[in-house]
């Protein structure tokens, strides 16, 4: 029955979430949620804490140790970097690192059962951190890479451009500034949402069944600010 730990501070948002699996079926999902700008720091560990006794689960238990790797705040991905990295190398367990923007995707299709979805996270500097997935049965799939781009660069990709598409995270705040291609073919959004815990742990086991993981050192966050072109997922 793994159990696998995720975290994240890569918003102004902070969070955790202990995630039980067995046969490879969900069977328990504890977590953490806050809004803690400038508070990272502060509020992470005790967040973890948090779920692991409301879970029963001391952290040696633990099969495995996930957390938000980007993109998102500089600051907030090192901050959970060194502490999920920390746990790792304690515990001598595998290390893995989630996509925020994939995470914001799953939870858009989570809650709303949408399929088509374009999540994109304010990157200041007048950018935006984007990517397009599709989403099927709880699984996602990219449809555009994840780059960074002023908002008015912001595209739909071709293949699927007359879907109806809901648009999630901090970056639809921009909504104005983007173009009238996305801005006709986006049908809903949602600026509040931020990348949370509780969705990179479910992707995070994903990724655990199928590759077991990576030695914490290897595992490094992704800040994307030398991936400046928008280009098509492989």
């Amino acid at each position: 029955m793994p159990i696998l730990l995720a975290l994240d501070a890569s918003s102004s948002a902070c969070s955790a979430a202990l995630l039980l699996q067995r046969d490879g079926v969900e069977e328990r999902l504890v977590s953490r949620f806050a809004l803690t700008p400038r508070e990272h720091t502060r509020r992470l560990l005790p967040m973890v804490d948090e779920v692991l006794a409301e879970a029963g689960v001391s952290p040696a238990d633990l099969d495995a140790v996930a957390y938000g790797r980007g993109p998102g705040s500089f600051t907030g991905l090192r901050i959970a970097a060194g502490v999920a990295q920390g746990l790792a190398y304690g515990l001598d367990r595998p290390l893995l690192g989630v996509s925020t923007l994939e995470a914001l995707a799953l939870a858009a299709h989570r809650r709303h059962g949408v399929e088509h979805v374009v999540t994109a996270m304010d990157a200041r500097m007048g950018e935006v951190y984007a990517a397009a997935w599709r989403c099927r049965d709880g699984i996602t799939e990219a449809l555009l890479d994840e780059a960074v781009m002023p908002p008015q660069r912001l595209q739909l990709p071709e293949k699927a451009s007359q879907a109806g598409w809901y648009g999630i995270g901090s970056g639809w705040w921009l909504w104005e500034a983007m173009p009238a291609e996305v801005q006709a073919g986006v049908t809903q959004r949602d600026a509040e949402s931020e990348p949370a815990a509780e969705e990179m742990v479910v992707l995070a086991a994903r990724d655990y069944a199928a590759n077991g993981g990576h030695m914490a050192h290897e595992v490094q966050p992704i800040y994307l600010r030398d991936q400046v072109a928008w280009q098509k997922g492989g």
